[in-house]
């Protein structure tokens, strides 16, 4: 799979590019900066403009194989001489967001571009001042991204509390196909911005349809809500080091039945479901061996459920104490657990660890 960059690196890129122009008239094309990790990729521009005391430059992103929502997007950056003794500000352009609820990196009111990618822009304008014989820079950096509050529908920011645009994010400016670094950070600011909210109790779920039963179930705000999706080890460490009182965790019977096995990514590519581990709690539920035998070959956890017939309930709570004992182990913690089965419908299956 072929890797991309983040919307940092590319940033950043686009901060080199236009710092150039206004240090020397001219802009890189391509523009080379050096990553965290010491590597030197090259960015292409695609829109390069400079006029009164002002340079914007702009690339755009390749996310590689990755299925990245900003993959394709114009990062723009747009450079302007600042007061001196100012250092680097930034500030938010069209389609970045600006964050409005504590327990982020970024202080409440901040243009929502990650510590990491501040200082790799730093550091590419400092050590760009340094080669051409400049002092320390002083410059308003302005980060935009066109389209990017359209974009930002397709992702977590609205919950966490960043209005306006996308994040610009990236810890080591390279993006490792599916690997799905930005769900995963979303995840842990999720956590975040629920712990800084005080919530004592928060829920992760495995898809909408089980978010939308617990929220109806315990009236939970949107920002206890955690879209954990198929990452329920991430999320489970993550909490483990940042610890809530009361966790409930909810998805539909074939997700939780991989959690129950021991599975920590529960997607399917990743993690393959025991059918007969399943069959064994059927038998154990007193189903006959020809239901038994046929749910051990069964294709998916949903023909097992079929199968089980008005052992259904007894199925789905047996696995949600299995997956209950999972993210216990996991925990490592003080946090309370409930592990709720819903069906297609947002129906319960199974509670289980529920407070009275």
């Amino acid at each position: 799979m072929r890797r991309g960059w983040t919307t940092g690196a590319c940033a950043a890129a686009a901060a080199r590019a236009a710092f150039a122009a206004l240090l020397t008239g001219h802009f890189p094309d391509p523009v080379t900066i050096r990553l965290p990790r010491g590597q030197t990729p090259n960015f292409p521009l695609a829109l390069a403009e400079q006029s009164d005391g002002r340079a914007c430059a702009g690339i755009v992103k390749d996310a590689g194989d990755d299925p990245d929502v900003t993959h394709g997007a114009l990062i723009v950056a747009e450079l302007a001489w600042a007061a001196p003794g100012s250092g680097i500000l930034f500030r938010a352009g069209e389609g970045v967001g600006t964050v409005t609820r504590p327990g982020l990196a970024l202080a409440v009111g901040e243009p929502a571009i990650n510590p990491a990618p501040r200082a790799m822009i730093r550091e590419t304008l400092a050590d760009l001042a340094e080669a051409n014989g400049a002092p320390s820079p002083d410059l308003v950096v302005t980060i935009a991204i066109p389209g990017g509050e359209r974009l930002a529908e397709k992702t977590m920011n609205g919950r966490l509390g960043i209005v306006g645009g996308l994040s610009v994010l990236g810890t080591t400016g390279i993006v490792v196909p599916y690997s799905c670094s930005s769900w995963i950070h979303a995840i842990q600011s999720g956590i975040d911005v629920a712990r800084a909210a005080g919530f004592a109790h928060i829920a992760a779920a495995t898809g909408t349809t089980s978010e939308r039963a617990v929220q109806r179930l315990y009236d939970l705000p949107e920002a206890a809500l955690i879209d954990m999706g198929d990452f329920a080890g991430g999320t489970l460490k993550y909490l483990r080091r940042h610890p809530v009182p009361r966790l409930t965790l909810a998805g539909g019977f074939a997700k939780l039945a991989k959690l129950a096995q021991g599975h920590l990514d529960l997607h399917s590519s990743r993690s393959r479901l025991d059918a007969a581990a399943i069959a064994d709690l059927l038998a154990g539920l007193g189903a006959d061996p020809a239901t038994v035998s046929a749910a051990a070959e069964a294709e998916s956890a949903g023909a097992i459920l079929e199968l089980a017939g008005d052992r259904r309930a007894a199925l789905a709570a047996a696995i949600a104490r299995q997956a209950r004992e999972v993210a216990l182990a996991t925990l490592s913690g003080a946090t309370a657990v409930e592990i709720a089965v819903v069906d297609r419908v947002g129906d319960f299956l199974a509670r289980v660890g529920a407070e009275a």
